[in-house]
């Protein structure tokens, strides 16, 4: 449902950015935007509005491109969280968040928007990764990200993969000897399938092997109204 292009597809790169100026006559304004291209997106900006650029960082280069969050299932999501980024005082999920203080820098606020957006939803439940361009610009977030959010340095990847997790998670299953005909799940008693994939505990000596979505059900227990949980306590540990 939907055009083709809002979709997530295989490969495709979606992230919202921050801009920092280092021309001295304006030197600490920033700029929050979306691209499907980091690399061409922030030469767009240094070669002004009738290369591409937007109006409000034409003619004020240079611009660098300090940090991105990507990871978003769709453009719509991207430019969801963009808008939000702009305009925190008129977001209703950033309502908590104060306005710019007297004396704090644009930057220092942007900084203390995104770390309030990545702890509220719907943002705080995207497989996002916040990845800062330049090491020299990184603050610590406050508050931090959530736990699933993973910090990264440099250029994005060429073209999308498995996040690293979800990689090891493959390799270690496919490393795993054969399973147990007979074997059972932890929590309904019911027979574990191989194709299933049953998950187990990393505590060394839990004993625990289920359902993904047995353990999803576990975990949700006090957030009823979700679909994917964002951590848990081992019921077995």
């Amino acid at each position: 449902m939907g055009p083709a292009g809002g979709s997530a597809r295989l490969g495709r790169f979606f992230g919202v950015y921050l801009l920092y100026c280092l021309n001295p006559r304006y030197q600490g304004r920033v700029y929050v935007g979306f691209t499907v291209n980091p690399a061409r997106r922030v030469q767009q900006h240094n070669r002004g509005r009738k290369k591409g650029g937007a109006w409000r960082t034409s003619g004020r280069g240079p611009w660098e491109m300090v940090l991105i969050v990507h990871g978003f299932p769709s453009a719509v999501a991207a430019l969801r969280f963009e808008w939000a980024w702009q305009h925190p005082h008129a977001s209703r999920r950033l309502a908590h968040v104060t306005p710019r203080l007297r004396g704090e820098a644009a930057f220092a606020f942007h900084l203390r928007v995104l770390a309030h957006m990545l702890r509220a939803p719907p943002w705080a439940r995207l497989p996002l990764t916040l990845r800062w361009l330049r090491a020299d610009f990184r603050r610590e977030l406050c508050p931090p990200p959530p736990p699933h959010v993973p910090l990264a340095f440099g250029p994005p990847p060429p073209r999308a993969s498995a996040p690293r997790r979800l990689a090891d998670a493959v390799a270690d299953a496919e490393t795993q000897p054969d399973q147990d005909p007979e074997a059972r799940c932890s929590l309904c008693t019911c027979a574990l399938q191989d194709e299933e994939g049953p998950l187990c505990c990393p505590h060394p000596g839990c004993p625990l092997r289920a359902h993904v979505i047995c353990l999803a059900e576990e975990f949700l227990q006090e957030e009823p109204g979700q679909l994917l949980p964002l951590e848990g306590q081992c019921p077995g540990a």
